[in-house]
């Protein structure tokens, strides 16, 4: 049996050095801001200046990874005499996987004798990361690349995404809220729910007044439909709000004696269209 290496990108929002630790290989989708041609990888700024620039008013455009990229990347596994299993972030979001796959389909011809595989997470941010690191340990336990990308694409609507967002505008920027919505929610202290659904999409679920009210109904999520409430693996990422992320890990431990394995900063591509204070919880579930 060949070995194989597992892919990623960015967007999954987990620190490069730990994607190292795991045997992940990626590539970073990019950003620049508005009035500006310079191109930043995702990861570049660091996340507080980044979410400080927003706060200021900047306003970033992000891009996904071309095929090319991928191609590359994927080549430097197969030139190794290794196959390939890539998890993308959701389509529901970003080209960033139907790049990665035309450069798949176009690597086969080249290397026939090689596995190539492709798995559309229908995930983003560290809900992306939880299901990459489920997969790491599925490798890590002998699973072949078949048996691996099943496992992936068996999983993948199983991991919970529930997160909010502190300033309605940049829902209003990405043309998930109307300006009138933005404008009176933000006035009234309105803060929305949301969630990734199967299409991989974001969805507004409900609206709360108050950001710990938010939390703790992200809170409420976790004990409805949690698999484990108490031993799963919980992930969470935020936007330059770690207070935010101790006081949702303390009712996670206090209601169901929860844990938190992995706290990561959600990346500038992501951040650019949930802005600073977004906060995102993750943890494998009945369903969505």
């Amino acid at each position: 049996m060949r070995d194989y290496i597992i892919f990623a990108d960015s967007a999954c929002d987990i620190k490069p050095a730990m994607l190292e630790e795991w045997g992940v290989r990626y590539r970073s989708l990019t950003l620049r801001f508005e009035g500006s041609e310079q191109e930043y990888l995702d990861g570049d700024i660091p996340s507080q200046e980044f979410y400080n620039r927003m706060r200021a008013g900047e306003v970033a455009k992000t891009a996904a990874v071309n095929t090319e990229a991928f191609a590359e990347l994927f080549e430097s596994a197969l030139q190794e005499g290794k196959d390939v299993l890539y998890l993308g972030f959701s389509t529901g979001l970003s080209t960033t996987y139907n790049s990665a796959r035309i450069a798949a389909q176009q690597l086969k011809e080249k290397y026939p004798e090689a596995k190539i595989l492709t798995v559309d997470s229908l995930a983003a941010s560290a809900g992306f990361g939880l299901l990459l690191y489920l997969l790491v340990q599925k490798k890590k336990a002998g699973a072949t690349v078949e048996e691996a990308a099943a496992y992936a694409e068996d999983r993948k609507l199983n991991i919970c995404h529930w997160f909010t967002v502190d300033d309605l505008v940049y829902l209003k920027r990405g043309g998930r809220i109307s300006p009138m919505a933005a404008f009176a929610g933000n006035l009234l202290g309105i803060k929305p729910v949301l969630h990734v659904d199967n299409e991989g999409h974001l969805i507004n679920v409900s609206k709360v007044r108050g950001r710990k009210t938010a939390l703790s109904a992200m809170a409420d999520r976790y004990g409805e439909l949690a698999l484990d409430s108490e031993g799963g693996t919980v992930f969470i990422s935020h936007g330059d709000c770690m207070g935010d992320v101790e006081m949702l890990s303390g009712m996670l431990k206090t209601r169901y004696g929860a844990d938190v394995k992995v706290v990561t900063d959600v990346g500038t591509v992501i951040g650019a269209h949930a802005g600073p204070g977004v906060l995102a919880l993750f943890f494998e579930g009945k369903e969505r």
